[in-house]
């Protein structure tokens, strides 16, 4: 059988894409979808995302990480999912979408940004030397002194499966400060188990959590990840961040097919 996919990145994350509104992708099939985003013998992504049909909204995002498995909301892969969907014609400029943390409204413009609504973020744990919180898939976000160096992966694997997060682990953030409402950050995936050149979700952990523990005052921020520049904007009501917005580019790599 014969796969059609489109593969798009968003800031370097990378996706494979499907149409699935037929219903044909084997989604319980999880090595076909590990062998789909391998980069030695497959199309190679961070991860695939299927567009299905949904009663209520536009249509429904199902996201797969690397290694095979279902997995939590996915930022750059909502963005990039917009993308596609406006390719397909299935939307034009805006949309509403389900995905596995609710309803998301998003906009795409004409160079190719795609601006996406996150849900709302109503918890932030911080501690002395870290911040958690669950911006659609849980992250660790810790400020560390040069970033550029630091092992990302080591230490990143070390919190993901330490006892402090048990079973399901988290993505973790290393963070650095540049400006008030500027920051660069590196991550830690879980799922991808190595370092991704960008987080959607993370790079919206780290706005929010920044914010939180007051290194920034600002509700606009500019975020440095390894794979370009994302912005995150929020509205803070009470102990609630509202109104969140993650905005950068989603473009179009190349289509193929694939069989298995």
């Amino acid at each position: 059988m014969k796969i059609t996919f489109n593969k798009y990145e968003g800031t370097g994350n990378d996706f494979v894409m499907i149409d699935n509104r037929n219903g044909f992708f084997p989604k319980n099939n999880t090595k076909l979808i590990e062998k789909l985003c391998d980069r030695r013998f497959g199309i190679g992504g961070d991860g695939l995302i299927l567009l299905e049909s949904d009663n209520d909204t536009d249509f429904r995002m199902v996201y797969y990480n690397s290694d095979g498995n279902e997995s939590s909301m996915c930022g750059n892969g909502g963005r990039c999912l917009v993308a596609f969907a406006k390719s397909l014609n299935v939307i034009q400029n805006d949309t509403d979408f389900i995905a596995t943390d609710g309803p998301h409204h998003a906009s795409i413009f004409e160079n190719g940004t795609v601006s996406l609504g996150m849900k709302e973020v109503d918890f932030v744990k911080a501690e002395s030397d870290y911040v958690f919180l669950n911006t659609g898939s849980p992250h660790h976000v810790m400020m560390v002194e040069d970033l550029e160096n630091y092992d990302v992966k080591t230490i990143g694997a070390q919190i993901r499966y330490s006892d402090l997060y048990g079973k399901p682990g988290t993505n973790v953030n290393f963070v650095k400060q540049i400006a008030d409402n500027h920051f660069a950050l590196r991550t830690y995936e879980r799922g991808v188990e190595d370092e991704t050149l960008s987080c959607g979700t993370g790079a919206t952990a780290v706005a929010i959590a920044m914010h939180a523990i007051g290194k920034t005052r600002a509700h606009h921020i500019y975020l440095d990840v390894q794979g370009g520049k994302l912005e995150v904007s929020f509205v803070k009501e009470g102990n609630k961040y509202t109104n969140v917005y993650l905005k950068g580019p989603a473009t179009f790599v190349f289509e193929g097919e694939m069989e298995w």
